[in-house]
Order: C-alpha cells, then structure tokens, then sequence
C-alpha cells in the first residue's frame, strides 16, 4: 500500500457550515458559513457572464487587471501583490513558502478553523495560544510563544468565531516584538465590517514592517464566496515568494472579471456591508436583552460561547429552519444574514435557559 507522508495523516478535517434544513412552511436560512447574503450586483454578474463566454482559454496567470486595480485602490506597488483562491489559499502558500518540519507556527485559538490544517499540511507544528475569557488575541502570550522554531505567526482580526477585532496600537506594538525573521500575517478577511475606535492599518504595518503580511479576500463584503478569489500585500520578496508556489492558473477568469467588477461597485457594495453591521447591532441588542452574553462582534457574525451546549442549541436552531455553525464544547457562531433568520434567532434564543 502506497503510505503518505506522515504528517499528512495528521491533518485535521475542515468542517464547512452546513446548508439550512428543510422545514415545512418555512423558509430556511444559512447562517453558517459567514456569506454575505445579498446576490451578486448587476454589473459584477454581467462582468463574470462575459468572462464565461471565453471558459475556454487558461484565466491570465499574472492577474494583470486585477493587481493593477488593487494597486490603485491600495496606494501599493503590482510586485506587492499576490491573488489565490480565497486568502485561505494564501495561508496554504506563505507556510508552504516558509514553513517545513521542526518550524513552528503561532497563532490564537479558537481562531480560524483552517490554520491548524495548513500549518499540519507544511509539516510544520502548531502553537495555539488560547483566547481571553472575552475571545480576543492575547498578544503578550503570543509574543511569549515565540521562539527560535518560530517562522510565522497569525493574527486573525476581527477574530474567526469570537469575533472581536485588535486595535492597532495593539498590534503594531506586537509587531514590533516580534523579531524581523518571523513572517506576520494579518488576516483581514472580515475587515469592511469593523466599526471600532482605532481599527488596524494593515497597509501601514506592510510599509513600516517588511515582515508583515496581509491578507483580505473578495469572499465576504463583496460577496464572491463562490468564485473564491483573495490577495495578499507585502513586501515584494515575500509577494514574489507566493506566486512562485502558488498553483497555475489558480484564480479563474470569472473570478478575476468578478472581483475587478466588485472594486468598481465598491461604493454600492459597502452600501450593502453598512446593511449588515446595522443588522449585527440588532442582533446582538436582542441576544443581550434575551439574557445572552457574545464577545464584541466586528466580523459578520457573533459568537454564542455556550461550552456544551453547542450542538443542543444547533439542533434548535435547526428545528426552526436555521443552520448556525457549532464548535463541539465551545460555542456557536451565528452569521448575519437576512432579518427574518434575526428574527427567528432572537426567538428561539428567547426561549432557552441562556448559559450561567
């Protein structure tokens, strides 16, 4: 029998949220998985239509449109740039990029589900750095974990599931204790939806640390989970070092088409994100006055820190035609999505004892 590397056998399974369940005389909804609910805007499906029209010719390899829009948006030079399939297929080729056997890769947790899998995937070890009681980063613990094995660390903000975002004096006094051999990335997937005092300036720590990384993605706030399609900016050495192991041809045509269409709808797409965070603020005034307690939410979701009683409340939720996303053991993070899926949460979170 023809064996895997061993490391490979090690490697955690990704749990995607599930789709909402079918219930009689209603009408389900998915809050599991942190889309934002909104179809696509006209002009950003014509863009993908069109791009459909030539499926068959390989996309451009150098994503030539898009990282000249990107550089114009984000005042960065083209070199700085590097697209894949979602940022999380950015966090595959930086740890494949820096990371191998006996390197270590710290980062928080609870904190995305697929760092685990990725830092597994290079051959590399884990350091998990819990939480506070309150599901932020403990960056003074982080900072501890660093040690000589260290090659990266991550830094998700706002925080997925807890949800609570860094400001950025916090993590620009990190930073720079971390040493200037230590990759950091900072994962701004949720970062449209942040409305904080100081919130992090992830272009300002790229231009004054040649060590940071940072990633964002197309997924969330401008709504292309389905084409998959996110970027990274930093330094030219480490940009350059991603697109040189990241797969051919990774990010599709449509995708492309789409995202470059979503940088010019901006103005009409954070219209839809303000939507969101007003409908976020609704919904944890509701879970506060039902007796509930959730973390600061600054992404499109929040958390339910509910230990056991995870998969008890998801099974609630779904008799009533909604999927929430449980972490067996530690909670249970709830999209923001459409305002009767609020209405309903808010109803059946009013008739369950809230934790102790």
């Amino acid at each position: 029998m023809v064996e895997p590397l061993p490391h490979v056998r090690e490697i955690p399974p990704y749990v995607p949220g599930k789709p909402p369940p079918a219930r009689p005389g209603l009408t389900s909804y998915k809050l599991s998985s942190n889309e934002n609910p909104y179809p696509p805007l006209p002009g950003v499906l014509a863009a993908a239509e069109q791009a459909v029209a030539s499926m068959n010719r390989y996309p451009d390899m150098g994503c030539a449109l898009l990282y000249d829009a990107l550089a114009a948006k984000l005042g960065v030079q083209v070199d700085q740039l590097a697209a894949g399939t979602g940022s999380v297929a950015l966090i595959y080729h930086l740890l494949s990029a820096y990371c191998g056997p006996g390197d270590e890769v710290v980062h928080a947790w609870r904190s995305f589900e697929a760092y685990p899998i990725a830092v597994t995937a290079a051959g590399a070890a884990g350091v998990k750095v819990p939480v506070t009681a309150d599901g932020r980063h403990d960056l003074d613990a982080m900072a501890a974990a660093i040690t000589e094995r260290t090659k990266v660390v991550l830094v998700c903000t706002p925080n997925n599931p807890t949800g609570p975002a860094l400001t950025h004096a916090e993590v620009a006094t990190f930073v720079a204790a971390v040493p200037a051999h230590v990759v950091v990335v900072v994962d701004e997937a949720y970062l449209e939806f942040v409305r904080m005092a100081d919130p992090v300036d992830g272009l300002a720590l790229v231009r004054d640390h040649a060590n940071v990384v940072l990633l964002r993605t197309f997924s969330k706030a401008y709504g292309l989970a389905g084409l998959r399609v996110g970027y990274a900016v930093a330094a030219p050495e480490i940009a350059g070092a991603l697109r040189a192991v990241a797969l051919p041809f990774g990010v599709s045509s449509v995708a492309q088409a789409a995202a470059v269409a979503s940088l010019a709808a901006e103005d009409e797409l954070l219209a839809r994100v303000d939507g969101l965070v007003a409908e976020r603020a609704r919904m944890v005034a509701g879970i506060t006055a039902a007796g509930w307690w959730v973390p600061e939410p600054q992404g499109n979701f929040v958390w339910l820190g509910v230990g056991d009683r995870a998969a008890e409340l998801a099974a609630a939720a779904g008799d009533v035609g909604l999927a929430l996303r449980p972490f067996a053991g530690e909670g249970v993070r709830v999209s923001v999505g459409e305002a009767e899926a609020t209405d309903r949460l808010l109803h059946l979170l009013g008739s369950l004892e809230p934790p102790s």
